[in-house]
């Protein structure tokens, strides 16, 4: 990981625990900071899991629920049902979520 990850423009706001409040203004630069944030590296099953979240939030205007998440990065990498928590191991609330841009889901308490 790089010793220090500056963004490119100034970031949009967040709330007290560092997610988007608004995820219309993700991007991948956001991302890549915060995922900075987090000690994540994203790699190419990061952002498989990340553009999909991105798409299904699109569609249907909630994140998308963890499962989901889990099958699509099995049909993609082949990846197994832990896949998902070794990418994102404080987990997917806590993570995914926010490196995706979503509002945190207040109706999950843990990853």
């Amino acid at each position: 990981m790089t010793d220090f990850f500056q963004p490119t423009s100034p970031l949009p706001p967040l709330d007290e625990e560092g997610y988007l409040v608004e995820p219309a203004d993700w991007n991948e630069g956001i991302a890549h900071w915060l995922a900075h944030q987090e000690h994540i590296d994203l790699t190419p099953e990061h952002w498989t899991a990340l553009h999909f979240m991105r798409e299904y939030y699109a569609h249907h205007q909630v994140s998308a629920d963890v499962r989901h998440v889990i099958r699509h990065l099995t049909e993609v990498h082949g990846a197994d049902r832990n896949a998902i928590f070794r990418l994102f191991p404080y987990g997917y609330v806590k993570q995914a979520c926010k490196i995706a841009g979503m509002k945190r889901p207040r109706a999950w308490s843990t990853g």
